[in-house]
């Protein structure tokens, strides 16, 4: 279940229903998406963005300062080991809708993940 109590299965079967498909894209590597898809569940694809490449083409891509880093650290996140790089980045959270010809037709973006549409 997310907010609201509406089940992911369900948000995938209502973007079937318009012919679309969601997904979602992250910096980390294939062994802990996986278990990300295992452990909620997600009725979605979770694709791997290695280095944040894909973030970067979208100008997502967002470099931890040293002392920020020093935080997840001492919290015991270790973005090295979850992302596969010794970069530090992280996407900002976005949400695009693209139609089938590659264009863009809505995005949104938000430095505090807690504001998702």
């Amino acid at each position: 279940m997310v907010e609201g109590g509406v089940r992911p299965e369900r948000i995938v079967a209502e973007f079937a229903a318009f012919g679309s498909t969601l997904v979602a894209i992250s910096p980390q590597i294939q062994e802990y998406n996986r278990k990300l898809i295992e452990e909620k569940k997600l009725a979605f694809e979770l694709l791997s963005d290695p280095g944040n490449e894909v973030a970067q083409q979208f100008g997502l891509k967002y470099a931890f300062p040293e002392d920020l880093k020093k935080v997840y650290l001492k919290f015991g996140i270790d973005l090295e080991k979850y992302n596969g790089d010794d970069s530090w980045t992280l996407p900002l959270p976005a949400r695009f809708i693209i139609d089938q010809d590659e264009v863009v037709k809505y995005a949104e973006t938000n430095v505090d993940y807690t504001i998702r549409p």
